[in-house]
């Protein structure tokens, strides 16, 4: 296989960081940012039967405020990455976050449901930017042989909030109120913006930066192909996630009190998996695609026949969470396809994880709807881990060709 193409050293070349700040002291303020958006994106599904009640609408209309969420990652990936192409990283990413810290606050005193989707729209914008742009803020400070485990660094903050920011939202939610859960959310973006500009290296506009070099990510193939293994391959995970709950109550027959512990079990398998992933891909980022693909391939399979049991479920939801890893070694993979457009590409990452969200659970309602059961969605999610194997297949036989 020939060499990935060479990067531009302007974007992920090792930079000086200012006096007395510290590479790892930048990472953690990049992990606090990606903490705050984990534990708002997913706490917001959670606080659903407390803020619909309050706002004068039902659960399901409730849901249409998550969408809303998700639809702003989708359409402020890409915007912000081209309008921000000739801004210094860390002033952009200064904003995001500020902007990430708006419009929270805003969801915290909404007033209305039609209020709350717009806010949480707002609030969805700054998220894939936020990521995109921090993965080559971590990049660039450090060796290239690093590169996947700085950004997998920064993603350990939205995996850990899967652990613990997530249940601590819901548990002030509930002692004191829906709102506190958005409004603990904008304190942490504040933070981590107050640190970001403590910590993370002063740079420079790139060299011929603009909104145009940035566009020009959306005509190469290979950024194309790995966008292709985050949104169908990605898909199966999130397939289960969202039925999750409803397996629990009705195929293992657990009560609600378990659920927290189950979706903690996931966030750990997340976690561990972004975790060794990221080290493997610094050795291997290709083969290391290609293996978290067959490893969610097999977990979900196993899906179907552990549900019938909470002690077999268990450690197969944690095996499923590992799989989580694919999104730093995508990231990262990103990095080395995109040529002079690696803002953009970057953040497109995060548009395609929500194409997943999105995805994944409609394909799996359908089978639910079709009289399959809930597990049925562990089999949804094993033909879609194969149809982002193929994308990797395609992919890897287009690098050998160059």
């Amino acid at each position: 296989m020939s060499a990935a193409p060479p990067l531009d050293s302007s974007d992920l070349s090792t930079q000086a960081l200012p006096p007395g700040a510290r590479t790892g002291w930048a990472l953690l303020a990049l992990a606090i940012g990606g903490f705050a958006i984990g534990t708002t994106e997913f706490a917001a599904m959670s606080l659903v039967p407390f803020f619909a009640p309050d706002l004068g609408i039902d659960a399901p209309t409730a849901g249409h405020v998550i969408s809303a969420y998700a639809l702003g990652v989708v359409v402020g990936a890409p915007l912000l990455a081209v309008l921000g192409a000739r801004m210094p990283r860390r002033s952009l990413l200064i904003l995001l976050m500020l902007a990430f810290a708006v419009g929270n606050l805003l969801s915290a005193v909404a007033p209305s449901y039609h209020a709350m989707l717009l806010f949480r729209f707002l609030s969805g914008l700054p998220h894939g930017a936020y990521f995109g742009v921090g993965a080559l803020v971590a990049a660039s400070m450090v060796a290239p042989e690093r590169r996947a485990r700085a950004v997998s660094f920064m993603m350990l903050g939205l995996t850990v909030a899967t652990i613990v920011g997530v249940p601590l939202a819901n548990a002030l939610g509930q002692w004191a109120g829906w709102r506190w859960g958005f409004g603990v959310v904008a304190v942490m973006a504040l933070i981590t913006a107050a640190l970001i500009a403590m910590h993370a290296p002063r740079d420079a506009v790139r060299a011929g930066a603009s909104a145009m070099r940035e566009l020009g990510a959306l005509g190469r193939r290979q950024v194309w192909l790995t966008l292709g293994i985050a949104t169908i391959g990605f898909g199966g995970m999130f397939a289960v996630y969202t039925y999750l709950g409803s397996t629990l109550l009705e195929v293992t027959g657990t009560g609600p009190g378990m659920l927290p512990v189950v979706l903690s079990v996931f966030g750990m398998g997340m976690t561990a998996g972004t975790i060794v992933s990221a080290w493997a891909a610094d050795r291997a980022l290709m083969p290391t695609v290609g293996g978290l693909l067959l490893w969610s391939a097999a977990s979900l399979a196993l899906y179907p026949f552990a549900a019938g049991s909470l002690w077999t479920l268990i450690p197969v939801v944690f095996l499923i969470g590992c799989g989580g890893g694919l999104g730093a070694v995508l990231q990262t993979r990103l990095m080395d396809v995109a040529g002079e457009a690696q803002t953009l590409a970057a953040a497109l990452n995060h548009s395609a994880f929500n194409a997943a969200n999105a995805l994944g659970p409609w394909l799996g309602g359908l089978a639910i709807s079709a009289g399959l059961g809930w597990t049925s969605t562990g089999w949804v999610g094993v033909v879609l881990a194969f149809g982002g194997l193929a994308f990797w297949g395609v992919s890897l036989a287009v690098d050998r060709r160059r």
